[in-house]
């Protein structure tokens, strides 16, 4: 018999690169598609995108997409869209009006061309034969973000990702409990949840609370106020500008993602900037600045963005001044408190007035939902089984500690797939049907994919260590070993290390004529030098840094 399979490529132990399979016969339906973030342990990488290598396989074995679901506007739910679409077939993509516009500026900002279809809430769109979608409002810090329930002919699964239940939204849109709940009477299959904020035992607090926060600022503000928050929190953009209006200021957006942002929900009405109020960047200079809000990129210290680059004084059209108030209206991401507090002392050095979370709560609200509403809407829709996702590990496990022990919940209705696993249904029943190995591609500048393992630890050593050439001269052919030079960058100062370098010269001299006896290939004999001086330099120093061989002829 037929199985139905759900593969998530993304978005299982970690919170990006959400990306999700679901496969029937010979149709294949995908829900999102997500970048991700490099940590620590990745000098140098740009982004990361979903391992579609599992998709393109069965695409070839003779199965079809048949449509794309996306859930929201986050780049880590769409952003892969420019990456990944060109390597695939054409098929169907389905959204809400913003997240439609948001990810058809994505595709445009890379040049690839494929249209989003706006879809109405709680109708039915059939895709392909075995699946239909229904789209439902939920709150989160996004605006039109939509859970789905996907009816399949194994069962109703509710594909719940980000949320919050915020009773008082900004623009008045509510979740759509009414119409969720009555799938609590459709014996749904599995519910998909976000799990993100399980440890908050608390209600998350509404978004429109940021609102008298921003405006309390800016009566106080002299100067410039220059507020910076994520690109996409077009709710509160819409604060920051009644607030704004309010207290006589001109508007003007700062930063390649925030105006691009604007400028889609502003042109599909998500987003209401009064007549005459905003100014273009390049006449900062003629309003004056206790008439002035700016509204920057960079809220989470990103090198490079426009925010850090006016910290630094680089920015051609926005200038920092110890009179104005730079306001962070976000809290660090998980993996960027480093930069996120690095762009606030920056500021507190230059004498900069700044005001952020931690010193005014109210600035920032969670778009996702903690433990008790994570319960509520459980208990709305009433699955068989449960998955919690778009969470790290212990957040997963928190939850299904949760609805085990205050819900009930079937221990073995709990399911926490890795991503890569493929997970069947059939006549009700769960199965972990096999287990793919996912390698998250790593986009390196205008390279895609192209950066290993190996180039990691190159930059690794490089950051950690630094590198140490060994050059080696070859006169008339023959090596001469008495001749070897030392170079370094980042590794040790030189002049108290000349112990070092002479070791490095006679290990190297040693190993060469070792090998030269046994008529080892120059080739080979460079990899030894590299593999075992590196080594050896470890155990006397306890660092190790790239060794580079060179011979050359002189």
């Amino acid at each position: 018999m037929s199985k139905l399979k759900i593969i998530p490529l993304g978005g299982m132990g970690n919170v990006t690169q959400n990306m999700f399979i679901y496969e029937y016969e010979d149709e294949i339906l995908i829900v999102d598609c997500g970048i991700g973030f490099p940590d620590s342990y990745m000098p140098g990488v740009d982004i990361l995108i979903p391992d579609i290598s599992y998709l393109l396989k069965i695409i070839d074995e003779g199965k079809v997409i048949v449509g794309m679901l996306l859930t929201h506007g986050h780049d880590d739910h769409i952003a892969a869209l420019p990456y990944l679409l060109p390597e695939l077939p054409n098929f169907p993509i389905f959204g809400s009006p913003l997240t439609a516009g948001f990810a058809e500026q994505r595709m445009k900002d890379s040049k690839v061309q494929r249209p989003v279809n706006v879809v109405k809430d709680n109708q039915d769109i059939q895709i392909g034969q075995h699946f239909s979608a229904k789209f439902f409002p939920i709150t989160h810090s996004v605006p039109d973000t939509r859970h789905i329930a996907i009816s399949t002919p194994e069962g109703l699964i509710y594909h719940g990702s980000d949320f919050k239940l915020d009773p008082t939204p900004v623009d008045g849109v509510v979740s759509d409990l009414e119409h969720i709940s009555l799938l609590g009477e459709q014996n749904v299959l599995c519910m998909m949840i976000d799990c993100l904020r399980v440890e908050n035992p608390k209600w998350v607090e509404s978004e429109s609370m940021t609102g008298p926060a921003i405006d309390s600022v800016m009566a106080e503000t002299k100067g410039k106020l220059i507020m910076t928050l994520m690109s996409s929190h077009i709710h509160r953009i819409q604060q920051t500008i009644n607030a704004a209006q309010k207290h006589g200021r001109k508007v003007v957006f700062v930063g390649r993602s925030v105006e691009q942002n604007v400028e889609v929900a502003t042109g599909i009405g998500k987003l209401i900037i009064p007549q005459g109020m905003k100014v273009d960047k390049k006449h900062i200079a003629d309003v004056v600045d206790d008439k002035l809000c700016v509204i920057v990129a960079g809220s989470q210290g990103q090198e490079g963005s426009s925010l850090m680059r006016a910290i630094f004084g680089d920015h051609p059209s926005l200038r920092i001044k110890k009179s104005d108030t730079v306001v962070f209206s976000a809290d660090a991401i998980p993996g960027n408190e480093l930069t996120f507090y690095g762009a606030i002392n920056e500021l507190c050095r230059n004498k900069i007035h700044v005001v952020y979370p931690a010193v005014m709560p109210d600035l920032h609200k969670s778009g996702h939902a903690s433990a008790p509403e994570q319960q509520k809407l459980l208990s709305l829709v009433k699955p068989k089984y449960v998955m919690p996702i778009g969470g790290d590990d212990r957040h997963r496990f928190k939850f299904f500690e949760l609805v085990a022990s205050k819900l009930g919940f079937d221990e073995k209705h709990v399911l926490i797939p890795d991503s890569g696993e493929v997970i069947g249904f059939e006549n009700e029943e769960y199965f972990v049907l096999d287990q793919i190995n996912l390698r998250a591609q790593i986009i390196d500048g205008l390279g895609i994919g192209d950066v290993g393992p190996k180039v990691l630890k190159d930059r690794r050593s490089l950051g950690q260590a630094g590198i140490v050439a060994v050059i080696i001269p070859r006169v008339s052919g023959n090596l001469d070993l008495g001749k070897i030079e030392v170079v370094s960058r980042g590794f040790v100062f030189m002049q108290e290390a000349q112990d070092v370098i002479e070791f490095i010269k006679s290990e190297t001299a040693k190993l060469v004529t070792e090998e030269q006896r046994k008529n080892t290939n120059l080739t080979i004999i460079q990899g030894l030098i590299e593999k075992r001086i590196s080594r050896r330099l470890y155990k006397i120093i306890r660092r190790e840094p790239m060794i580079v061989s060179v011979f050359i002829d002189v």
